[in-house]
């Protein structure tokens, strides 16, 4: 073999590699964060199920975002974009928790669906209340899941865990459930009379 036609072969990837699972899911390395290992467990397990949650909700934002219709199309366009890049952020924020914590985030969306409990939308175009509504619906699902976890992981003195639950998940979670709410509410656009 030539001196270029080695540079060649070694310059060449590695296609078609399969290896073996080297960390399971559901289970958590050592790491020194003076938290014990079921404590580090009992949190991955929380984020997790936090995690699918918000992968669904920001699959359902990017959703309802090209779908949307009517007046407020382009507000609501707008607005729905902002949540879901918003909800991206979060699902990247809670990852990198579990991970921390030496577990395993859940990275595959069918495996996110299997374990949210957010119920799945029809396929096709609901009306434009209806979308914002289930929207909200799916926030409380959420914010409910959220809450307890914060309170649980607290209790078990994961300080860290608890302060990306309330900082991260349920601050923005609140704030973005308003914003859609208010989108509901029945207001005439212009007052009838003086």
């Amino acid at each position: 073999m030539t001196a270029n036609e080695t540079r060649t072969a070694m310059s060449q990837p590695w296609l078609h590699q399969h290896g073996r699972e080297i960390q399971a899911f559901g289970t958590v390395r050592q790491f020194p964060l003076a938290l014990s290992n079921e404590t580090r467990m009992y949190s991955c397990q929380r984020l997790n199920r936090l995690l699918a949650d918000t992968q669904i909700l920001y699959a359902h934002y990017k959703k309802h975002h090209w779908l949307v219709r009517g007046h407020t199309f382009h507000q609501l366009h707008l607005l729905l974009d902002q949540h879901a890049d918003e909800q991206l952020a979060v699902v990247d924020a809670v990852a990198e928790r579990v991970q921390t914590l030496g577990g395993v985030a859940i990275g595959d969306p069918r495996h996110a669906a299997e374990i949210t409990a957010i119920p799945r939308p029809p396929d096709g175009v609901e009306e434009v209340p209806a979308m914002l509504s289930r929207l909200l619906e799916e926030h409380e699902i959420l914010l409910a899941e959220a809450h307890d976890a914060a309170r649980r992981v607290a209790e078990q003195g994961d300080d860290g865990t608890n302060d990306l639950i309330v900082s991260d998940v349920i601050r923005l979670g609140e704030k973005q459930a308003w914003f859609l709410a208010e989108h509901l509410v029945d207001t005439p656009l212009v007052r009838a009379g003086g």
